[in-house]
């Protein structure tokens, strides 16, 4: 059943003097418990798109449907984790990551209670009390993660949210994340320049060409590399086939 819907979705930004096309015509679709990449050179429009489905802003043309209601603003069912981890300094981890659920006015002690048991389990027991100042980037970016899914949205929207990590804390927190998020059973849109990231973590990758944006191709991960951690699926066989795959195309569009 397709749980996101993407239909013709244009989009044109306007200043007094000009007219930028940043999106033309994407339409895909997203199945529940899915994880999908996009994938493009700069200029294609993938943090605009992953705007557009999050609800802050609206497409010139167009629509997103979740669950085949639309998105016209920003919404509880989704949840959004970006390069930073924007936790509040002054606020302990226990408070930043049981701030949207007291947003949202969700917040009781049986909640209260499951944000605490996922902090453990994504390896933060201990760091309750503790100040984001406190904790290594990755760190920051678990606790962000928690945060994230304490909520209980039903698509999380992830941009880029380990490219400012380094090297082996980024592959640590790949594995974390894509078990956490299968675990959970949730549906996950990813935007990445990491082609390795994105073979690595996801079941489709959709590429993108710039100015404007379009749906350029559809890569299908082969399930021998799904069905393995990312870290383990960098070492398959049918990884670097694809990745070469990827690479030419990405260079092609790039080129023109």
């Amino acid at each position: 059943m397709d749980f996101l819907t993407i239909s013709n979705v244009h989009h044109t930004y306007f200043t007094k003097d000009t007219a930028k096309t940043a999106l033309e015509d994407i339409t895909l679709e997203v199945k529940e418990g899915e994880f999908v990449s996009f994938l493009g050179p700069s200029g294609c429009g993938k943090t605009t798109l992953l705007s557009i489905i999050a609800g802050l802003m609206q497409p010139t043309s167009g629509k997103v449907e979740i669950e085949h209601k639309p998105v016209n603003r920003a919404q509880s069912s989704i949840g959004y984790m970006l390069q930073e981890d924007y936790l509040f300094p002054w606020k302990t981890i226990k408070e930043n990551i049981l701030v949207g659920l007291k947003i949202m006015n969700q917040l009781d002690q049986e909640q209260e209670e499951n944000a605490l048991a996922l902090l453990k389990e994504i390896g933060l027991s201990g760091v309750e009390k503790s100040f984001p100042k406190q904790l290594s980037g990755g760190m920051r970016q678990r606790a962000a993660l928690v945060r994230t899914l304490a909520t209980n949205p039903k698509i999380l929207l992830l941009d880029e949210p380990f490219s400012a990590l380094d090297y082996q804390t980024k592959l640590k927190l790949e594995d974390l994340v894509s078990t956490t998020l299968k675990e959970y059973r949730k549906t996950a849109l990813l935007v990445t320049h990491d082609i390795g990231e994105a073979i690595a973590m996801s079941d489709r990758i959709f590429l993108l060409s710039a100015n404007p944006g379009k749906l350029a191709r559809t890569f299908e991960v082969p399930k021998s590399i799904r069905d393995l951690i990312p870290f383990e699926a960098r070492q398959h066989p049918e990884y670097s086939s694809l990745f070469q795959e990827i690479w030419k195309e990405l260079d092609q569009l790039e080129a023109d």
